[in-house]
């Protein structure tokens, strides 16, 4: 079911955000059926005492509040309250209803206003069920993805509808191998191999489109031909209207922009499947959300984990007996691997930037994007030296490593840091032993979590890392509290 589909009701709701939150409409169910709420809409909605907040209440279920009495202990430790959280934050399967798809195995939600899974998220939460044994958690949630990957064709930003059409940073592959890891004494091979069908399947949704490439069409969907003939990718959406759940917000940005309405939502919306929104990184002006332009980037990141992908998809061949089709991915890792070098290493600065293909010119954002490369060991040991200089003279901040070096007053900015990407510096610096610097940065990185947590006994979203308080803010909603992969990365992190 698709709230949006009621049409004016829906924006006039959103318009108005009535309900406090952009989010919540959508994530309502409705009390009867969708075609007998438009109709009376529409016969009542011009009446001088029509109240359209009344009519919502009525028509509607708002989302549950789970856990909403739940109160944390302070006598507890920052390790008791996670491993208590994972309760709190575990959802069992659903029933249709709403914009809610239904998954066939429990899961953990990130907390706040996320009341479902989300795709990369969901990684760096099974860091943490890992070490706290929860390889059962790991296995749900690895075979949800699977089921919606079976059912959509790929894994949606999210378990709703209004999700559809986009997806997010694609870490099914890690989540596989994270697996096969915490089975590995039990069988070493099986689970690249039972997995093989829906991380194919992955690989063909971000591919798509390749066969209609050439010289004079350059990009379809998520995939770019660059000028020497090689193939890399970008984030995309199928549609180019508002987002359903931040409506309100896309239409007035819309009204400042000089970029036409549609060519502006499907840049919102390719900031959104980056998980990234929103940033400077996206923007041609650094200090104007109106220049957003993220279908024109060749992200770094996202081609380092795509290069991941072929590479277990080879290996999971090679399990299989298939040579030809292991030979076949790894080829094309190779090729990416080179191409990622070749269009986002600058041997001048010394760092990874992301590509703008249609200037043919790199951005020029200093960004931890630029950590993928170390993460994935796609970089030289000269390029993982000089890259980490860079981090720790620019980047490493009182509370860990901050997102960008602008502020922007967008959350994926300056002055905030955000669980996931510490872990990927963190591990990045590691794999080139780089060790004094991966040590600073989990010292300063979970004393800040720490710190947030012993004045209010809450794990949250994001920190500002600059600061002493280290509470983050900035960004279309506040800052959330529960919170997955801030848990998953602490749990991870404190464990090495």
């Amino acid at each position: 079911m698709q709230i949006h589909q009621l049409g004016l009701l829906f924006e006039e709701v959103q318009l108005n955000n009535i309900l406090g939150d952009g989010k919540t409409f959508p994530d309502c169910v409705p009390n009867r059926g969708l075609g007998d709420i438009k109709a009376d809409y529409l016969k009542n909605h011009r009446s001088d005492k029509f109240d359209l907040k009344k009519f919502v209440i009525e028509n509607f279920s708002l989302p549950k509040t789970y856990s909403g009495d739940y109160k944390s202990d302070s006598a507890k430790t920052a390790k008791q309250h996670i491993e208590t959280l994972w309760t709190v934050l575990t959802r069992n399967p659903d029933e249709e209803g709403g914009s809610l798809i239904p998954l066939p195995h429990p899961y953990i939600v990130p907390g706040g206003r996320f009341r479902e899974i989300y795709y990369w998220d969901s990684y760096f939460t099974m860091l943490g069920l890992q070490v706290s044994g929860r390889a059962d958690m790991i296995q749900n949630m690895v075979d949800n993805f699977s089921f919606l990957i079976d059912r959509i064709g790929y894994i949606p930003n999210g378990n709703r509808t209004y999700f559809i059409g986009r997806s997010q940073p694609p870490f099914f592959s890690l989540m596989v191998k994270l697996l096969h890891d915490a089975k590995e004494k039990v069988d070493e091979k099986g689970v690249l191999v039972k997995y093989l069908p829906q991380l194919e399947k992955e690989y063909q949704f971000w591919m798509k489109g390749t066969d209609l490439i050439n010289t004079t069409n350059t990009c379809q969907h998520r995939v770019v031909r660059m000028e020497d003939g090689s193939v890399l990718n970008r984030y995309w959406d199928a549609h180019d209207t508002p987002r359903p759940e931040a409506y309100k917000e896309d239409v007035e940005l819309s009204h400042q922009a000089k970029q036409k309405p549609k060519e502006l939502f499907r840049h919102l919306r390719a900031a959104a499947e980056s998980g990234w929104d929103f940033s400077s990184r996206w923007f041609k002006d650094a200090k104007s959300f109106a220049t957003i332009h993220t279908t024109d980037i060749i992200p770094v990141d996202l081609n380092c984990l795509l290069l991941h992908l072929e590479q277990t998809i080879s290996e999971a061949y090679q399990h299989t007996g298939n040579s030809l089709k292991s030979s076949e991915y790894s080829s094309l890792s190779v090729k990416r691997k080179i191409a990622i070098a070749k269009y986002c290493w600058n041997e001048e600065k010394k760092f990874f930037f992301d590509f703008d293909f249609v200037t043919t010119k790199q951005k020029e954002h200093y960004t931890l994007a630029a950590a993928f490369p170390l993460f994935f060991e796609v970089a030289s040991a000269d390029q993982a030296n000089s890259t980490a200089g860079i981090l720790g003279k620019k980047f490493l901040k009182p509370g860990g490593m901050t997102t960008t070096l602008v502020e922007s007053m967008q959350q994926w900015d300056a002055p905030n840091g955000w669980a996931p990407l510490q872990w990927i510096v963190y591990k990045g610096l590691l794999n080139y032993e780089l060790i004094d610097l991966a040590s600073q940065l989990k010292s300063n990185w979970t004393h800040a979590n720490l710190k947030v947590y012993q004045k209010t006994g809450k794990m949250t979203e994001k920190y500002d890392v600059w600061s002493a308080d280290a509470e983050a803010s900035g960004g279309e909603y506040p800052n959330q509290d529960g919170f997955g992969w801030t848990n998953g990365v602490y749990l991870a992190m404190t464990k090495e």
